[in-house]
């Protein structure tokens, strides 16, 4: 006859391992399926350059003028008149603008600053869907 204490640890022990796996189905279960990563369910969908760099015309206009600030870049978004094709090869789709859209609204004058510099100026990893890769 096995003492009440040992028991006891072999149904703590069936508890730890009812748990873990209860918390492993739970995971498996809410996983996004194969192909799904990174775009929150929505179907692939091309983003529309002339959309999208219209609405960021819209919002980089905002900030310059939020910020004070003067750049080409600033006199560019606030006399937006045409959209400019990404690069050949790139092909970002809806979710990834609607990410750097999202980024670029967010952000304050600091970092505006950096993105609108008339010289060197930067770009939002989450707006940087085709890096081009650097000179050897």
């Amino acid at each position: 006859m096995s003492s009440p204490g040992r028991a006891r640890r072999g149904g703590r022990l069936r508890a730890k391992e009812t748990a873990g796996v209860a918390a492993l189905l739970l995971l498996v279960g809410i996983a996004p399926v194969v192909g799904d990563i990174g775009s929150c369910g929505q179907a692939p969908e091309e983003l529309d350059p002339y959309k999208f760099f219209a609405l960021k015309a819209q919002i980089d206009c905002a900030q310059c003028e939020a910020c004070g600030l003067r750049s080409r870049a600033c006199d560019a978004a606030c006399g937006f008149e045409g959209a400019p094709e990404f690069p050949p090869g790139c092909y970002p789709l809806v979710h990834d603008g609607e990410v750097c859209l999202h980024k670029l609204q967010m952000e304050g004058c600091d970092a505006y600053r950096a993105y609108v510099a008339d010289e060197r100026p930067s770009t939002p990893t989450e707006c940087n869907f085709c890096p081009v890769e650097a000179a050897p």
